[in-house]
């Protein structure tokens, strides 16, 4: 979501539409695929050419960004229960079976997983940080795409950002 109200706020966007919009995610991915060479092996020069464009990266990948460049990091947060019971989903969707690894302790592996993740963004200079809540793009959109924009300093159209933003593509939260 986050990437595509980028696009539509009219912000350079860095994708390669291999992966194409799904039943999982019919908007697109909005991804390039070349993002998954920084663990896998060390592929960074591209990154000369995502300079001023925004680029899906996902948490796992982030600590392999090389110092050398600074990085606006607009950092999704969801729900981690949200988040599982989402990936679940999506696994049945491609016939396979969800997680056996146990909702909680899963939980648990991305709660810390995330903590120290933000913990590495936070003591490097390179990265400057806003950390945005999927529930509550979903809420007040435009306040959150105003937010986004005044981070990143761009000219971008809020409303057509908070345009972007569908609950009803918020299929598996969890109910107060």
């Amino acid at each position: 979501m986050a990437m595509k109200m980028l696009d539509a706020g009219g912000a350079p966007v860095l994708i390669d539409g291999i992966r194409t919009p799904d039943d999982n995610n019919p908007n697109g991915y909005y991804e390039f695929e070349r993002v998954k060479g920084l663990e896998q092996n060390r592929d960074t020069v591209w990154l000369a050419d995502a300079r001023g464009k925004a680029v899906k990266i996902i948490s796992f990948l982030l600590t392999w960004l090389p110092e050398s460049y600074n990085y606006k990091l607009l950092f999704m947060r969801r729900d981690l229960t949200e988040l599982i019971a989402s990936q679940n989903a999506m696994l049945v969707r491609h016939g396979e079976a969800p997680t056996t690894t146990g909702d909680e302790r899963l939980r648990e592996l991305y709660e810390a997983h995330v903590d120290q993740v933000s913990t590495f963004v936070a003591k490097r200079p390179c990265f400057s940080t806003i950390a945005v809540a999927y529930q509550d793009v979903l809420r007040d959109p435009h306040l959150e795409a105003g937010r986004i924009r005044d981070f990143l300093g761009l000219d971008l159209d809020v409303q057509r950002m908070a345009d972007v933003a569908d609950p009803a593509l918020y299929r598996n939260r969890v109910r107060a």
